[in-house]
């Protein structure tokens, strides 16, 4: 993904530096993530290496090119909705995902070196359709 400053957009493009922020629950944004894995012109992407080994700071920051996230990034529905760049603590928060879940979604230790798209998006609409059982999450479900 090509990154330019804003001033060198404003040259190519009209630019509005105010947008009506998109309103999506959680599974919605898994669900739009996953249909951007789906539509990806990559059909394997690049994972990420040792995500769990890394001191937080540096694991928060991680991000590379045609990873998961930068997929997720492109959509500019997911931008709208408040993605604000394509780094791993990003993807954590936009998508309100443990540490152990995106582990599992974009880590090298998985997959190796790339990972299919379209096994990526199984994983992610999964994820949303994810109910937690139990008593107190059916009481959480039901008074919010």
């Amino acid at each position: 993904m090509e990154q330019h400053a804003l001033e060198q957009l404003k040259t190519i493009a009209k630019v509005s530096t105010t947008y009506n922020h998109l309103e999506m629950t959680r599974r919605e944004r898994l669900e739009r993530w996953a249909d951007s894995l789906e539509r990806s012109p990559r059909p394997f992407l690049k994972t990420l290496h040792e995500t769990e080994y890394q001191p937080i700071a540096d694991r928060l920051a991680l991000r590379d090119d045609d990873t998961p996230i930068s997929v997720a990034f492109a959509d500019p529905i997911l931008r709208a909705a408040g993605m604000e760049n394509d780094s791993y603590g990003e993807a954590r928060r936009f998508f309100e995902l443990s540490d152990e879940q995106l582990h599992d979604l974009v880590c090298f230790c998985h997959f190796g070196e790339r990972v299919s798209a379209a096994t990526l998006a199984r994983r992610v609409r999964k994820m949303a359709a994810y109910k937690p059982g139990g008593f107190f999450a059916q009481l959480r479900a039901f008074f919010g």
